[in-house]
């Protein structure tokens, strides 16, 4: 299996640091707001990657972060009038919401940076102790260019950063003894929450948060961090200063990164305006077709969200569900199970694209080669067990891709009933807008009514 790893800007074969194990660190959201689809990007491309390593026998330790404690966060609490935490419970609660709903797997852990304030200052004052750190009237820095590494991410020099400047801070009022040294702690300011820590209490910088938490809960050196690529610089490049300046090793084996999010090929920004919210998409969509759509690229490209490519990724989907349905209720004969070539062929085509660096793009063609083959050779003459055999690898693939085969029981026979029951109230009462309503929204759950001179009888499309 074959990686392509940011640090080294070339595919790499996977070798992890305990054999048969992986390690996986994924940068989570700031909870403030619903996620939006640039969030949901890096969360269905990494669960994907977490599955093709379960499907392949490995033991998946997969940690990604809540960033609970944000000045967006304290913001919209200062809004509000309440707690920040608040808000960010609010929005964990909502973001595991829409997870489920796009079948992003529960990670192993999912720790929340205020429930780690105590390793973050044990790790700052190491860093302290050890010279790469340094307090300046209660904000703590780190001194940048005290890691000889500094860059090696981002291929960033500081020198040639330094150089695009024209005003370079070197001393000031705050104490910074270099314009690119960054901050570990910050001191608390008025209608901010804050803890004790023998510096000031305030409470930390971003940067600091994920290295103690991957740490914590993977160890000091993992196999995989990975996130959006917006986060290369200068996020995962200080996490790699600070935790490979405390705990003297390589910090990351492999660093992935997707590609960015683009809305009807402009940018997605909020400064713009053009973000949408994996909620919004949710209302016009189940969220399968989202993450089938996020699929159909490779994750290190770029990607273009518009209606007309979510609408191909819905027929997409349906033609693979369509086969599955009719697999299920396909009555062979009775006969042994002959070798199917062609489908251990797809099954071998499906692994070598996501052994290639994880290539959903060439995967999902396997599939569609799948329900070609047994649209086109599986019929009521072929044998039960090639019928299930062929079922059986194609909910296999999608299940390592996360796409759900399964049929959903949307209403049991008694809420179907209810419902009818009032629509038929509503039109004594003629209120025949919320009986058409009703009418329209049974429908768009697949059950179809029949008035009849009998009363009304509905069915399941």
């Amino acid at each position: 299996m074959k990686l392509f790893n940011t640090l080294t800007r070339k595919k790499e074969e996977f070798v992890p640091v305990e054999s048969g194990k992986v390690s996986m660190y994924v940068c989570g959201p700031t909870v403030y707001n619903y996620i939006h689809i640039g969030n949901a990007r890096p969360m269905i491309v990494f669960d994907t990657v977490r599955r093709y390593f379960e499907y392949k026998g490995y033991a998946v330790n997969y940690v990604s972060n809540f960033t609970d404690v944000d000045d967006k966060i304290i913001k919209k609490a200062n809004e509000e009038g309440v707690d920040s935490s608040v808000i960010s419970e609010r929005y964990i609660q909502e973001c595991k919401k829409d997870m489920e709903a796009m079948n992003v797997k529960e990670a192993t852990t999912h720790p929340k940076a205020t429930e780690e304030i105590d390793g973050m200052i044990e790790m700052i004052q190491n860093l302290i102790d050890k010279g790469f750190a340094y307090n300046a009237n209660g904000t703590v820095y780190f001194r940048t260019r005290a890691f000889s590494d500094y860059g090696k991410l981002s291929k960033k020099n500081i020198d040639e950063l330094q150089a695009g400047h024209r005003e370079i801070q070197v001393t000031g009022e705050d104490g910074k003894e270099d314009y690119f040294d960054f901050v570990l702690w910050k001191p608390k300011k008025e209608g901010e929450p804050s803890w004790q820590s023998p510096w000031s209490d305030g409470r930390p910088g971003w940067h600091i948060e994920c290295s103690v938490m991957s740490k914590k809960y993977l160890g000091e050196q993992i196999d995989i961090h990975a996130g959006g690529e917006d986060l290369i610089f200068p996020h995962h490049e200080n996490e790699i200063a600070q935790s490979e300046a405390a705990n003297g090793k390589e910090f990351a084996k492999y660093w992935l990164h997707n590609g960015f999010l683009n809305i009807d090929n402009v940018k997605m920004s909020k400064s713009l305006g053009n973000f949408r919210t994996v909620r919004e998409i949710g209302e016009q969509y189940d969220l399968q077709v989202l993450r089938f759509f996020m699929l159909s690229a490779h994750y290190r490209s770029p990607l273009n969200f518009s209606a007309e490519l979510m609408e191909a990724s819905k027929n997409g989907l349906e033609r693979i569900l369509n086969a599955v349905d009719r697999l299920r209720e396909l009555n062979g004969i009775d006969a042994p199970e002959t070798e199917l070539k062609e489908v251990s062929s797809l099954v071998e085509k499906f692994e070598n694209a996501m052994d290639d660096d994880f290539n959903t793009a060439d995967a999902v063609s396997a599939i569609f080669e799948l329900v070609k083959y047994a649209n086109v050779n599986l019929t009521e003459e072929s044998s039960n067990a090639d019928i299930l055999k062929t079922l059986s690898v194609i909910q296999e693939l999608c299940d390592v891709l996360g796409i759900i085969t399964d049929k959903k029981e949307e209403f049991i026979d008694a809420d179907i009933e209810a419902l009818i029951e009032e629509r038929q109230n509503a039109r004594k009462n003629k209120d025949f807008a919320l009986a058409d309503k009703i009418r329209d929204d049974l429908k768009a759950q697949g059950i179809i009514l029949e008035d009849t001179p009998q009363g009304v009888k509905w069915k399941r499309m």
